[in-house]
């Protein structure tokens, strides 16, 4: 009897260990698909933040396109603690109130803001206004000559340091003899030849009356165009001389005016030297006269430096000179 009841014992046994496995294998495959699932899930949800973030700022961004327009101004100046003046092109000047959100020590002069179409209050502060050209500009090759490269030019090159070096490298001393550092002249000939065309065909265009008068004046007479100086487009031409030797003294002292100057200036011998010379031709030969004052390292332009640049001014401009003279002989 005992060898017949350990049987069936065995066979229960291994009859329970196959559905615990079996229930084992059903709970890992559960857990799994859970797992699956909620990875799933979390992904979905992490889709659905990012589209409502999307659909928010396109909400934004309609709402801002369905409001009206700004106006763009500039600040002209603060008018107390809640008023600004702002210019608006092409209006003109208005004093508006601007939003809290701005404090009042940002508003400075010449500021670009925005301006809400319909209240005019002041909303935003924009950006200077900057060319793009400005950003793109670029050093294809940096040049690697040098003055010692070029030879026979040493007067051309003296006076491009003077002009070009001198003033990025030593300011403080054009400010010490109290001159202005020299510039360049402007381009713009095709810019010229269309504003000549276009007041040649208005001249043109001008039916005989006596209420339109057309006043025109230039100091390069020589170098106008003959279509314009043609009778019946300008029929008269009055001639305004050079200033006399007095009023060349006159221009001496107000160009020379903040000059650091030695003592014992003849201004009555310069302006008697300057035959015909113009007030700018004047003030070329004050600034010239420094020059010669900082090639020799001194910090006061002399009687001698005045003498050298009328030499040097009146030998540049006798050609042009004659030209002109010969126009209204």
């Amino acid at each position: 009897m005992a060898v017949a009841t350990q049987k069936p014992l065995k066979a229960a046994s291994a009859g329970a260990g196959s559905i615990k496995t079996y229930y084992q294998n059903k709970i890992e495959a559960a857990e799994l698909d859970i797992t699956k699932k909620t990875q799933n899930l979390r992904r979905l949800e992490a889709q659905r933040n990012a589209l409502n973030t999307r659909v928010r700022l396109l909400r934004e961004e309609l709402q801002v396109l369905q409001e009206s327009g700004s106006y763009v101004g500039e600040v002209v100046k603060v008018m107390g603690r809640k008023k600004v003046l702002v210019k608006v092109q092409p209006e003109g000047k208005y004093v508006v109130d601007f939003s809290p959100d701005i404090p009042i020590s940002a508003l400075t002069p010449n500021l670009r803001v925005a301006l809400r179409a319909d209240s005019y209050l002041l909303h935003s502060i924009l950006p200077n206004k900057i060319d793009p050209l400005v950003s793109l500009m670029m050093v294809e090759k940096v040049p690697d000559s040098t003055y010692e490269m070029v030879g026979g030019l040493d007067k051309q090159i003296k006076e491009i340091k003077e002009v070009i070096e001198l003033p990025v490298k030593h300011p403080e001393l054009f400010e010490s003899l109290g001159i202005a550092q020299p510039k360049g002249g402007g381009g713009g000939d095709s810019e010229v030849q269309r504003t000549m065309m276009e007041l040649l065909n208005q001249l043109d265009g001008f039916e005989p009356t006596k209420n339109i008068k057309v006043i025109m004046a230039t100091n390069r007479i020589d170098i106008l165009d003959s279509a314009l100086l043609r009778p019946g487009r300008i029929d008269r031409k009055i001639e305004f001389p050079p200033p006399n030797p007095e009023a060349r003294i006159t221009i001496l002292k107000i160009h020379s005016r903040k000059m650091s100057l030695q003592r014992g200036i003849n201004f009555r011998s310069l302006a008697e030297k300057m035959g015909h010379c113009s007030g700018a031709e004047v003030r070329g030969i004050c600034t010239e006269a420094g020059m010669y004052a900082l090639r020799e390292r001194r910090q006061y332009v002399g009687q001698e430096d005045f003498e050298m640049a009328v030499a040097k001014v009146l030998k540049k401009n006798a050609e042009g000179n004659m030209s002109v003279n010969k126009l209204f002989s």
